[in-house]
């Protein structure tokens, strides 16, 4: 089922199936801005990560002698969410621990996702409750993707990744061959502001950065200015990813997580970039996306 809130700038709709974001339209004009998950391409808008961020070694962990399997990017993004409120220019979904969920993830919680519209600027918010009577290791992270190019007129190379300050980022090494992080770093440039998108960018899949110092990531078309805002502040990791070859959208994913390295234990409790939250205890992030264009 899909959910639709709109306000005097945007229409957006959000499905109940991994309360996913599926469309935000600019009422102005009618377009379309977030990626339309064309199978071809990548089939998803803009999936929730939890109960952990990308890939678990071997596709399983262990935790209290029980072995768990899990693929990518955990289970939320996958499971029916249900409507616990709906505003015209605002909604909230819930996921709540169940028989299903116990078989990938054996922790009570609830995951609350609320869509809110001010002016031209959605916000995911996100609140996520250890309903349990022990504590609770996870991760989370937002993945959206907007289209990009942004109309017929311009070409992958007429836009960037753009930060409001000067950064001289670590990337966190992955093995694209395994999808696990190697404990390596490096620096993408010295005092930069600016990553040119081009079709060749992701040839070699996502970029982490680690610890950025910026406030906002922009996806900015060059000779107009028009760009799309994602409020960063606060997490320990983002990445910038799109589907190899020519370029049809481009993620931005705020994360609170990593996926497993590659010496990993597979004991859940030892992973790490992870998040602890007690016992019946709460934890609260939100992503927000300005659509100036």
């Amino acid at each position: 089922m899909d959910f639709t809130i709109e306000n005097e700038f945007l229409r957006v709709s959000v499905a109940s199936l991994g309360a996913e974001l599926t469309s935000v339209i600019k009422k102005e004009t009618g377009e379309e801005m977030l990626w339309q998950a064309d199978p071809a391409v990548w089939n998803r808008h803009a999936p929730m990560l939890f109960p952990y961020c990308g890939k678990l070694k071997d596709g399983k962990y262990t935790h209290n002698g029980v072995t768990y399997e899990g693929g990518q990017h955990g289970f939320a993004r996958d499971m029916e969410h249900s409507l616990i409120a709906q505003q015209p220019d605002s909604v909230s979904l819930c996921l709540e621990a169940n028989a299903l969920t116990m078989e990938k993830f054996p922790f009570a919680f609830k995951l609350i996702s609320t869509f809110t519209l001010i002016g031209k600027t959605l916000a995911q918010h996100i609140e996520i409750v250890n309903d349990g009577d022990v504590p609770m290791q996870f991760g989370f992270g937002f993945h959206p993707g907007v289209n990009c190019p942004f109309d017929e007129n311009h070409k992958a190379d007429d836009y960037a990744f753009v930060f409001d300050t000067s950064e001289t980022p670590d990337v966190v090494d992955v093995n694209t061959a395994n999808g696990l992080v190697t404990g390596k770093t490096y620096k993408y440039f010295e005092n930069g502001t600016e990553i040119p998108i081009s079709d060749t960018l992701f040839a070699h899949d996502s970029i982490c950065f680690k610890g950025l110092k910026s406030q906002t990531l922009s996806v900015v078309e060059k000779n107009t200015g028009r760009k799309v805002i994602f409020d960063i502040a606060g997490f320990p990791y983002t990445l910038v990813w799109s589907a190899a070859g020519k370029l049809h959208f481009v993620c931005v994913e705020p994360w609170f997580g990593l996926p497993d390295f590659e010496d990993a234990s597979g004991n859940w409790s030892e992973k790490r970039a992870s998040l602890t939250l007690g016992a019946e205890q709460s934890w609260q992030t939100e992503l927000r996306m300005t659509f100036e264009r």
